[in-house]
C-alpha cells in the first residue's frame, strides 16, 4: 500500500500533519523515532521544522526520511 504524501506541516511536539494523495489528513508522532538513529539528527525543533515533501514522502536535510507507508499506517486520522 503506497499512498504518497502530498503535503506536510511540522507541528509542535515533533508531530507531522500530513495530507495523502487519497485526500486523507493524518497526524504522525515523530517522538518515538527521534529517540533513535538516524532520526535523532532531526531532534532539534529548528531542524524538525524543515520537513518537506519529496518523491511522495517526508524528508529533512541530510537525507533523513520516513517511508510513506509508515506515515500512513501509523498516523492518526485528524
Amino acid at each position: 500500500m503506497l499512498i504518497d504524501v502530498v503535503f506536510v506541516k511540522p507541528r509542535k511536539d515533533f508531530q507531522l500533519e500530513l495530507e495523502f494523495a487519497n485526500g486523507e489528513i493524518r497526524i504522525f508522532d515523530m517522538r518515538p523515532l527521534i529517540a533513535v538513529k538516524p532520526w535523532n539528527r532531526i531532534a532539534s525543533p529548528g531542524i524538525f521544522q524543515k520537513a518537506s515533501v519529496e518523491y511522495g514522502t517526508v524528508v529533512w536535510p541530510g537525507g533523513i526520511d520516513v517511508a510513506s507507508d509508515t506515515l500512513y499506517l501509523d498516523g492518526k486520522n485528524l
